[in-house]
Formats: C-alpha cells, sequence, structure tokens
C-alpha cells in the first residue's frame, strides 16, 4: 500500500472537504520550512548554531541563534508565495508585512519559530508552532501596511494549526478542524508522511507536567490540584499519578497528545499583573484547537482558551490542557 504523503493527504482534503487550494499551499511551504529548521537544529554545535546572540525579543528573553535563525527560515519561505496577507511571529515586535514587490493574499500566518530553545543547548526537543487565521476583508487592501488589529481574533476562528517537533523524528502535527493527523519527516524521501491517523487525547490520565520549582508562587486552585495528585490512591482522587516536566511546551503537549495528560502552566504571584507566562497568539491557541480536535479541553483556569478575545499580540496567558477530564477538575476547582 502506498504510503500517503503530508501532499497527498492535502489534495485529499480539498477534495473531500474543499480545504481551499491556497491554504493547502500555505501548509506545504510551512512544511518545507519546518524541513530546513529540523536540519539546522540537527547539525548542533557542528553547524555553528549554539548559543545565544546577545540580544532580546519583544518578551524580554534572550534570542538564542537559532530563534533568530528560525524565524527568518519561516518569513523568507513565506513572504513570497501570495497566501498571506502578513506574518506575526513571538520573536518580532510589530506584524511582518508582505514586501510590496509579492502579491498578498487571505491568510495570516502567526508562529513561534522555535519553541523550547533554551533547550537546544543541552540537546532536548524544540520545535515550531503555527496558526493559521483568515484576514479580514477590511485589511485586504494590497497597499496599506497589515496593522496588528488584523491578528486580533479568537483562537475559535483559526482555520488551521500544528506545530513541527525536533527530537530522534521530525514530526509534523496538522489540524485543519476535523480532527488531528501525524505526519514523520522521511529524511531519504524528502517528505512528511502521514503515520499517525485520528489522533485522540484519551479523556482520564495519570500522568501530569508542571514546574513544581514554583509551588510556593501558584494560586490555591493549582495548589490543591497538585497536592491531590500527588496524594495518590490514597488521596481524594483514588490513584497514583506521575509527573513529567520537559520544559519544553513543544515537547511536553507532544506527549499529551500521544498518550494523554494534562500540561500546566498557571500564573503565580511573582508577577500578578501577568495573567500567565506564555504566548495566547503563538503558543496557547493554536496548542489548544490542536488538543480539542484531538478530543482534549484547554483553557486559562476559568475560560474556554479559544474564546479569549486578545488584546495584543503578545499577550500571556495561563494554561491547563490535555486530558478532559483532568482539565475540568482544574477548572471547577478555579470556579469554587
Amino acid at each position: 500500500m502506498s504510503r500517503v504523503t503530508l501532499s497527498r493527504y492535502l489534495i485529499e482534503q480539498t477534495r473531500s472537504h474543499n480545504t481551499p487550494a491556497d491554504l493547502r499551499f500555505l501548509i506545504e511551504v510551512v512544511a518545507r520550512a519546518c524541513k530546513e529548521i529540523s536540519h539546522a537544529v540537527s547539525k548542533g554545535a557542528l553547524g555553528g548554531v549554539l548559543g545565544s546572540m546577545g540580544t532580546e525579543n519583544v518578551q524580554g528573553e534572550v534570542q538564542k541563534k537559532l530563534d533568530v535563525m528560525s524565524n527568518e527560515i519561516l518569513l523568507e519561505a513565506n513572504e513570497w508565495a501570495g497566501n498571506l496577507a502578513g506574518m506575526a511571529s513571538e520573536e518580532m515586535d510589530h506584524p511582518y508585512q508582505i514586501p510590496g514587490r509579492y502579491p498578498k493574499g487571505a491568510y495570516l500566518l502567526v508562529f513561534d519559530p522555535l519553541d523550547g530553545s533554551s533547550n537546544i543547548d543541552v540537546n532536548v526537543s524544540v520545535g515550531t508552532i503555527f496558526s493559521v487565521l483568515r484576514c479580514p476583508s477590511e485589511y485586504l487592501n494590497q497597499n496599506d501596511t497589515l496593522r496588528e488589529e488584523a491578528f486580533l481574533q479568537p483562537g475559535t476562528t483559526q482555520v488551521a494549526a500544528g506545530y513541527a517537533i525536533y527530537g530522534p523524528q521530525t514530526m509534523l502535527m496538522l489540524t485543519l478542524g476535523n480532527g488531528v493527523k501525524g505526519f514523520t519527516l522521511d529524511r531519504e524521501l524528502g517528505s512528511f508522511v502521514l503515520t499517525h491517523d485520528n489522533i485522540s487525547v484519551p479523556e482520564s490520565t495519570a500522568e501530569f507536567a508542571i514546574n513544581m520549582s514554583n509551588q510556593r508562587h501558584w494560586e490555591a486552585p493549582v495548589k490543591r490540584y497538585v497536592e491531590e495528585l500527588l496524594a495518590g490512591k490514597e488521596g481524594p482522587l483514588g490513584k497514583n499519578y506521575n509527573m513529567r516536566w520537559i520544559a519544553s511546551m513543544v515537547a511536553d503537549v507532544h506527549r499529551i497528545l500521544t498518550r494523554g495528560g494534562v500540561f500546566m502552566y498557571p500564573r503565580d504571584a511573582r508577577e500578578p499583573e501577568k495573567p500567565g507566562k506564555l504566548r495566547l497568539m503563538y503558543e496557547a491557541n493554536p496548542m489548544s484547537f490542536i488538543i480539542e480536535q484531538a478530543g482534549g479541553a484547554a483553557t486559562n483556569g476559568t475560560q474556554r482558551i479559544l474564546d479569549i478575545k486578545p488584546e495584543n499580540l503578545h499577550q500571556r496567558v495561563a494554561v491547563f490542557l490535555g486530558s478532559k477530564q483532568e482539565v475540568e477538575r482544574i477548572t471547577g476547582y478555579h470556579a469554587e
């Protein structure tokens, strides 16, 4: 039986679900950029790509060389194709304008070019997260500068989302709004091949992911929930739980997507003015879309993440996502 490549899958989606041809092409261009990033990551010290740039991004985070390289790869791969009205990146203060020499399209691309990059120097899995939105018609004028407001749409308006994880294998996890598929990069063939069909997150779990070193800073509902997890079989939840924490959202969510679990990155008392640590547009929205499409749930503790109306490109948010029963439990504790 012939293998289904990403290109074939997208063509079949056009036939069966009327996926627009320009969206199909956009996903293929993003996938090609991810292959290039994967190649750069795999070289490590041999490619001279490890270490920091000595600069900070808009988040105030030190930029790694691969952060900057990955960002440039995604911009250059996508600016010319005529599918996009603009792009926004976690590494950039403002939206990226499509150069005037290229045609503009109907979509917006939002991405974290290299999630978990603090782990790159110690050879831990990292990844690229992306989200596709339709550009509102009032911002489609070819001659106007695209404003930030065009991107400020709730996660429910996403038409596609995915991530590439660069680990022992390079994988692309993708949703077009009708389930989640997983593709593995065949380096000999040079193509992503469908290897994980109809991915489903189990409703219940015995695993959780959270940075326990921050426990003293958490709000009361999070402390209560984690204490119950740690109490194990003798506690109120009546079963033993294992903790897993990689400190790379792509890697932690990938594990949850493939075998269940709950991922938590709550707000804490060190920065009470901030509603959380993770970025709504670049991380929380695409990952929540993927998790929900696989049967899981995602909230900020009080509200479904995909219902949040962004106020700015770099808005932060608390995140609880994964197996539905556990996400509903921690969300319920916040409501009490």
